[in-house]
């Protein structure tokens, strides 16, 4: 499928905003490792680095059966995601392959989690680790302004 034609949704953002229309296998890896790294800066503080790990990996394991040539099964001795398994995947394949495996693998991680905590809170973590900068509301902008 072709980048400029990902399904929509919350995960057609953090490829999309990433990457150019004649993005290669290699840059939708890089750019699908960016996004796990920010989704991992923002939930390690929360849940840490061994719950974000078991989240991923859960997510790779659900998106296999779509994509049976993703990696499936963590290191044994895993205490944190590394997305270099991922990369190594994705950058195998043709370009259509990994942006669609990419965008699988996002979306399933966003739906698992908003199955454990609900969608309002996981877009709220989320946002910043896959959404473009966002300009601040006029409501939050006035909140934010100190009194004069």
């Amino acid at each position: 499928m072709p980048l400029e034609r990902m399904p929509g949704g919350p995960f057609a953002v953090p490829l999309a905003h990433r990457l150019t229309v004649n993005a290669t296998a290699a840059e939708v890896a890089a750019a699908c490792a960016a996004v796990w790294l920010d989704i991992d800066t923002v939930l390690k503080p929360i849940i840490g680095a061994r719950g974000v790990a078991a989240l991923l990996w859960r997510s790779l394991h659900l998106a296999g059966k779509s994509y049976p040539w993703l990696p499936a099964a963590p290191p044994l001795d895993a205490q944190a995601f590394d997305p270099a398994p991922l990369c190594a995947a994705l950058a195998q394949r043709p370009v259509e392959q990994a942006a669609a495996a990419a965008h699988c693998v996002l979306q399933t991680c966003h739906e698992l989690l908003a199955s454990l905590i609900g969608a309002s809170l996981t877009e709220r973590l989320l946002r910043a680790a896959w959404g473009p900068p966002t300009e601040p509301s006029p409501e939050s902008a006035t909140a934010q302004d100190p009194p004069p």
